[in-house]
């Protein structure tokens, strides 16, 4: 850490405090959304966690590094987020649910997609050497969604112990505990993370390799002409179809094709997808057209997992406020 900068920041200088600080701006928006999983919430979690940061800067004693003092405070900033009970609504928003019956009823999870732009520089690197998970397989939805299965406590421990390799000891002093405590919920934590199954990252394609680019493109094409069969095809036989914070699911290619040939039935209209990349996956913007204007408008955010040459999950987010974050914007001209 530079020693003139924080004296100068220490004295009142904004400058020298954001020459310390913006080195670690990305990776505590990200090490945010993993625990609160909205976009959103991140960024104005790391706000004021740099708020705090900047108020606190006098009692920084430096018995820790800088970076392990703003993981703290972000870290309980978010736990303070989602102790408020206002912050959720109690069920799903939505309309009424008609399509037809899905295989599974599930939990609602507050989950938004993450644009694999803000990814960038943040390097595996800087996770310590406890560190269970890559930077890029900790971002998957496989990963985030069995996270946010865990009590916040355990979720900020698993994140702080297997993704950024913090040790017991340093992620006690975080959380105002015991090493014995972190272990403790470190272990409940990791049972809960590994009855998802063997993971399918270690099966995808390379990002933006050939394999990966045939495979979402035979996919944009089908679903672009509204041709449920060709979709089908390009599914593994267990494939599932999600559509977070709805609890409903879909797996199979009996299920699944029942309900995309009812939402293209549903909404006959012509579709575009607009190709962008979220939690180190392929994803689509998907608009359909106004029929009263020359303009597509934005329904949802497709992001599609990969396992080998099938799609092995949809996960289907309605239009949010996530849209800009990804450069894209609610119309497109048609």
């Amino acid at each position: 850490m530079n020693d003139s900068a924080l004296i100068r920041a220490r004295a009142g200088d904004h400058q020298a405090f954001a020459a310390l600080t913006d080195p670690y701006r990305r990776e505590l928006q990200l090490h945010c959304y993993r625990i609160l999983g909205q976009v959103q919430d991140a960024e104005d979690a790391v706000q004021e966690t740099l708020l705090s940061a900047w108020s606190a800067l006098e009692s920084f004693e430096e018995r820790s590094t800088l970076r392990s003092w703003l993981y703290r405070i972000a870290t309980n900033r978010c736990l303070n987020m989602l102790r408020d009970s206002g912050r959720r609504p109690v069920t799903a928003a939505g309309v009424a649910f008609t399509a037809p019956e899905p295989t599974r009823y599930g939990e609602v999870l507050w989950l938004e997609p993450y644009p694999d732009a803000l990814l960038e520089g943040i390097a595996d690197g800087a996770a310590g050497p406890e560190a269970r998970y890559e930077t890029r397989e900790a971002v998957t939805l496989a990963f985030l969604t069995a996270l946010h299965r865990l009590p916040p406590r355990q979720r900020a421990v698993l994140v702080l112990r297997d993704v950024l390799g913090f040790s017991a000891t340093e992620v006690a002093a975080m959380l105002d505990t015991t090493p014995t405590s972190v272990n403790s919920a470190l272990i409940r934590a990791r049972a809960t993370i590994e009855e998802r199954g063997p993971r399918a990252h270690d099966r995808a394609p390379l990002p933006r390799s050939a394999q990966e680019h045939e495979l979402v493109a035979r996919f944009a094409d089908a679903f672009e002409r509204g041709e449920v069969e060709p979709i089908v095809a390009l599914l593994a036989e267990d494939a599932w179809w999600t559509m977070p914070p709805e609890p409903y699911g879909y797996q199979g290619h009996d299920a699944i094709k029942q309900f995309i040939a009812h939402a293209f039935a549903t909404r006959d209209t012509p579709r575009r997808l607009i190709p962008t990349r979220a939690n180190s996956q392929p994803a689509f913007g998907q608009y359909v057209k106004d029929p009263h204007a020359h303009v597509g408008r934005a329904l949802s955010l497709l992001v599609l997992t990969l396992d080998g040459d099938r799609i092995s999950h949809i996960t289907r987010f309605a239009a949010t406020s996530a849209l800009p974050h990804f450069g894209l914007s609610r119309t497109i001209p048609w």
